[in-house]
């Protein structure tokens, strides 16, 4: 009977471990920012926003990949550019193995984007409505489709991730929750740039990041 249960024990812990290894078996190719860079709108452009990106997929082990802040740009009388153009192809799993979307279709029409799945890089969940503070406000600067088509001469992107004071920035909420709005990357427009205000609308400043390699 002792080894009878022996050899179970030893098949469960088999079959556990087996399902570890699936599980991450998928690299990390998606993430919330766990801090943000404390100034706001003001994210040095897109060229800091993406060090920001590959700097804590640096920290948790995943810096071998070429890491995208998901966020567009406007110019006057131009065509800006878009989140959706930055970040590759897909697929792409969040640090807990699960899969967020496979391609950009589907992470612009049904991606799995909920508050269990929009985890930060070390696989930690992001505070959302139903929590103290509320920091479900992502920075994306972008319409639903992942471009930055507004119908309107309004600032969507804090001039351009450059600013922590005029303006204001087009935001997504991760948990889908909040305001009649479930889109997780074009809810509303923010306060303000700057942090204060971005706190006053439900954020801290952060923002999705994925892998465009």
């Amino acid at each position: 009977m002792k080894s009878t249960c022996v050899v179970v024990m030893a098949s469960l812990l088999l079959l556990f471990g087996a399902a570890v290894v699936f599980a991450q078996g998928h690299p990390m190719g998606f993430f919330i920012t766990s801090v943000g860079m404390g100034k706001g709108g003001d994210l040095g452009g897109l060229e800091g926003a993406d060090a920001h990106c590959q700097k804590l997929a640096t920290a948790a082990g995943a810096g071998n990949r070429t890491w995208r802040a998901y966020l567009s740009t406007e110019e006057k009388d131009k065509r800006g550019v878009f989140a959706r153009q930055r970040i590759g192809i897909g697929p792409w799993y969040n640090a807990l193995g699960e899969l967020i979307a496979q391609d950009l279709d589907q992470l612009h029409i049904n991606p799995n984007v909920f508050k269990r799945t929009a985890v930060d890089e070390k696989g930690q969940p992001v505070k959302g409505r139903f929590d103290k503070p509320n920091e479900h406000d992502m920075l994306t600067g972008t319409q639903e489709d992942g471009t930055a088509y507004f119908p309107d001469e309004a600032d969507h992107t804090c001039n351009n991730w450059t600013s922590s004071g005029e303006g204001s920035a087009q935001v997504g909420h991760h948990d889908r929750h909040g305001g009649g709005n479930t889109s997780w990357n074009s809810a509303h427009a923010s306060r303000g740039c700057s942090q204060e205000n971005l706190q006053g609308t439900g954020g801290a400043g952060l923002f999705y990041c994925f892998a465009a390699d």
